[in-house]
Formats: C-alpha cells, sequence, structure tokens
C-alpha cells in the first residue's frame, strides 16, 4: 500500500492545482432498468471528463469492507485507514470546532426514537432539525459527574456529540447503535480492561439522558457510536507540501479535515452545493488542494431515495463547467464509499472514480458510471493511492530511487 508514510519525503512543491470532489457515498447497484443512480443521471460534462481523462474503481480500506465516512476519507487523502482509525466522535468534536484535549474521549450522539418496550424504531429520530438537537443536547449538557466534566454539544440534524474529560479514559467501549430497529440500543461494554471507567461514565450518561428524553417525541432517547480520544495525523502541509482547503458543510467532514491540517470555509449550514462552489472560486488563489464535499448523494442513499440521489448527481454535474473555468491542473471525481438506495447503507462495493488532468492517458471509456470505471484504465485499486495519483499528475513526486 502506497501512502502518505511513503511518499512524504519524495513530494515536490509547485503551484499546480488539484480539486478532489467527493459525492459522498457514490457508489450505486443497478436498478431494475440495469442502470445506477450515476449511470441514469444526465451528466454530460462528468461524461466529457470522462472521454478526456482515466476512469477506474477504488476499494476504501479492502475487498468486501463497509467503511464508515471517517477511514474512507482518510484513505482518499493518502493516510492508512486501518492505521489511523478515527472514531466518529472525535471527528463530530473537531468538526464543530470543540478544541479536544489530549485525554478527553469523544462519542457522537444519534437521537433516536424507541416505543414503549424500548426497542428503537427509527435511528435517526426522523432526522429532527438542528434546532431541536440543541435544545435537547442543552438538557443533557447539565448532566454532572464527579471528578469528570462532560460536555454534550449539537452537531446537525440528529447528531450531537458528547466529550468525556477527566483522568483514566479511553476509547476502549463498543457503540450503542444496533445498527437496525425492532430492537433496543446495545450496552456500553469496554472492548478491553483499560475501557471500564469509560464504559461505566458513559452507561451513567444513558441512564440520565433516558430519564431526562422520556417526555420528548421523536427524540425520546441517544445512541453513541464512535468513541474516540484525540487524534494526530501528519497535516497536508507536513505530508504533501499542499496549502489544502476543505469545503463542506456538514460538521463530520469538517473535522475530518481539520484533523488533517486544511483550512476549512465556513459556509452555512443550509448551504447548496452552488454555494460551495463559488467558495472554490473565492479562495481558488490562496490554495493548491481543494476538497468539495458534497453530502447529499448519502442521505438519500441512506433513505432509499434512488430519484434523490440521482437529482443531486446532476445539481452536480451541472456545477463542472464553473470548475474547468478555474483551470486546476488536476480532477479527481469520486466518492468516499458507496451507498446504493437499494441497499441503504453503506456498502462494501467498490468505488466508481475519474481523474481528469494534462497528463493524464486516456482510456477509451466515453461515460462517467460504475459499468464504464470498471472497464477504464485505473483498473481497481486501494483509495490510498488515489492522492499519490494526484501528486504525480501534477508533477509533485520527484524521481524515486538512481
Amino acid at each position: 500500500m502506497i501512502s502518505a508514510e511513503f511518499i512524504t519525503p519524495h513530494v515536490v512543491e509547485n503551484e499546480q492545482k488539484i480539486v478532489m470532489l467527493i459525492m459522498d457515498g457514490l457508489g450505486g447497484l443497478p436498478n431494475a432498468a440495469g442502470k445506477t443512480e450515476l449511470e441514469a443521471a444526465k451528466t454530460p460534462n462528468m461524461d466529457r471528463l470522462a472521454k478526456e481523462g482515466a476512469l477506474g474503481l477504488a476499494d476504501p480500506v479492502g475487498p468486501g469492507v463497509a467503511p464508515g465516512s471517517g477511514p474512507s476519507h482518510f484513505a482518499l487523502w493518502g493516510y492508512d485507514p486501518i492505521k489511523n482509525d478515527i472514531g466518529r466522535g472525535a471527528l463530530a468534536a473537531t468538526g464543530i470546532g470543540f478544541e479536544l484535549r489530549g485525554g478527553d474521549v469523544a462519542a457522537r450522539i444519534n437521537f433516536c426514537t424507541v416505543d414503549a418496550d424500548g426497542n428503537v424504531t427509527d435511528r435517526r429520530a426522523g432526522r429532527i432539525a438542528t434546532e431541536l438537537n440543541a435544545g435537547l443536547c442543552k438538557k443533557l449538557d447539565a448532566i454532572r459527574f464527579q471528578g469528570v466534566e462532560l460536555f454534550v454539544r449539537p452537531v446537525k440534524d440528529h447528531r450531537a456529540v458528547v466529550v468525556f474529560r477527566g483522568p483514566n479514559l479511553t476509547e476502549h467501549v463498543c457503540d450503542t447503535d444496533p445498527q437496525q430497529t425492532g430492537v433496543p440500543p446495545l450496552d456500553a461494554k469496554a472492548t478491553n480492561p483499560k475501557g471500564s471507567r469509560t464504559a461505566e461514565l458513559a452507561r451513567h450518561f444513558i441512564r440520565e439522558a433516558r430519564g431526562i428524553l422520556k417526555t420528548e417525541h421523536p427524540a425520546n432517547m441517544i445512541l453513541m457510536r464512535g468513541f474516540a480520544e484525540c487524534p494526530s495525523l501528519p497535516s497536508f502541509r507536513d505530508a504533501y507540501k499542499l496549502k489544502a482547503a476543505a469545503i463542506a458543510v456538514y460538521p463530520d467532514y469538517k473535522g475530518m479535515a481539520r484533523i488533517c491540517g486544511m483550512d476549512v470555509q465556513e459556509l452555512g449550514e443550509n448551504a447548496t452545493e452552488a454555494d460551495e462552489i463559488k467558495r472554490l472560486e473565492e479562495i481558488w488563489k490562496d490554495h493548491t488542494f481543494f476538497y468539495i464535499h458534497i453530502k447529499k448523494t448519502d442521505s438519500y442513499g441512506e433513505d432509499g431515495n434512488y430519484d434523490g440521489k440521482l437529482h443531486v448527481i446532476e445539481t452536480v454535474d451541472a456545477l463542472v463547467p464553473r470548475i474547468r473555468a478555474l483551470e486546476p491542473a488536476f480532477i479527481v471525481i469520486t466518492g468516499d464509499h458507496s451507498t446504493p438506495s437499494q441497499y441503504a447503507a453503506h456498502s462494501f462495493h467498490p468505488v466508481p472514480v475519474l481523474v481528469w488532468g494534462k497528463w493524464v492517458r486516456p482510456d477509451d471509456q466515453t461515460a462517467f458510471g460504475e459499468t464504464a470505471c470498471g472497464r477504464g484504465a485505473l483498473g481497481r485499486f486501494p483509495s490510498t493511492e488515489l492522492m499519490m495519483l494526484a501528486l504525480g499528475h501534477t508533477q509533485k513526486v520527484a524521481k524515486y530511487g538512481a
């Protein structure tokens, strides 16, 4: 696996610009008509890039593995997703600008709905509004533990984050989200003896939260995921000599970018895809790497909404000419993972990849879609190698060896 650890000593700094456009959960499965959402969408601008560039399929972690957003993003940026397994709690906290300290443990919260028997009926509580979320977080933030500080903060929609601050805390606690409905939340258990104190705190927090939320509707319970300590990764500047900017609306993806030392752009939570491209245009002169994140492709995939996902892809395609007008040296369009609407969850399927630039050797494919990507010149490769391709195609890697 070629990754940041290998490439750093060989990186050459220059002003050639790279755009990485990530449509979250882009990969799909064929519908009854035999086409995925990407293949069924009208994408003349991405198809033009495909005709002039090259296609392939990428595995975020490995064949057969359905990845979370964290490891799949870090893989796209060239960091080993297994070695650098950073929990969603840390991503959520850093995403909203919460400054984690050494020894802190963060966990992401999903407000959910449970029935009278305590079984989960909706893991996302109907995707409640962020304003309602903030009010509930304020109530939970009042929970107090002796010897431990507690911070509960809203993230977006039904998602929030809790941070435990105190001695002898670790991330070695399992999720309480059962990842299905009709069953009760899981118990917060330590995954090794070091996690016993944190697991006990988590169980106490859940009990208190249950009592506070029992009369609320639809968010009458919480699920906890991704217990994580304060992470540390080499920055894009140190690893790749890139001046990197992140353009994302959803906090978790801002958090991932902050962990990697990117200059995170602040947009309103209702910013559109067009607003993201406008920000790209505004900051174009100031950076050499641009990460653009599109969330709704994944949201519609998780909701099983084929047409909704297709529509977002078409919306993004209409914005591609504005990216090309900036004359980047290299463009990559892909997803962090696959979220087929028929599957309604992150899946293990490889992700379609399109690369375009002056030094790209074109293949014979003429449209951007999963079937074409399976026939493309890039073949099937680990996502960690995508950053290496971006650097190589922008002449940012010195000759290796004698």
